[in-house]
């Protein structure tokens, strides 16, 4: 494998904090574990747990995301990149008021697909 075909990020959402839009609350997220579901649950998923305060929350993003978004761009979705990903949701579940205490969040291949896009834009350089 060529590589030119993986993206490497700074870290930004293994570990953050964010305000909970219905309590005000700081909660710190930190990434805890990457898991193969295929392997737990029997699921075609990668499921990443964050601690959200002592809370843990798993997000599930599907293995057809890794597969569309090589065929689209030629690149791949490395593990850092997928924890990035899955933090990118959750801050942004936490900050909208979606995530609402479920232990599980399942993202579909476009909104895993919009949320590395989003991570991407963020990371890219801004002009001077």
């Amino acid at each position: 494998m060529a590589r030119d075909s993986f993206i490497i990020l700074p870290a930004m959402y293994d570990d953050f904090h964010v305000r909970d839009r219905w309590t005000g609350q700081d909660l710190h997220c930190s990434y805890q574990a990457l898991i193969v579901a295929i392997a737990t649950r029997h699921a075609d998923a990668i499921d990443i747990k964050f601690l959200v305060g002592d809370r843990p929350v798993w997000i599930a993003l599907p293995h057809p995301a890794w597969v569309e978004y090589h065929q689209r761009t030629g690149k791949l979705i490395t593990d850092p990149l997928a924890i990035q990903i899955a933090g990118h949701y959750l801050k942004q579940a936490i900050e909208s008021g979606l995530e609402g205490g479920r232990e599980m969040y399942t993202l579909s291949v476009e909104e895993t697909l919009e949320h590395l896009a989003q991570v991407m834009t963020e990371y890219a350089p801004q002009p001077s």
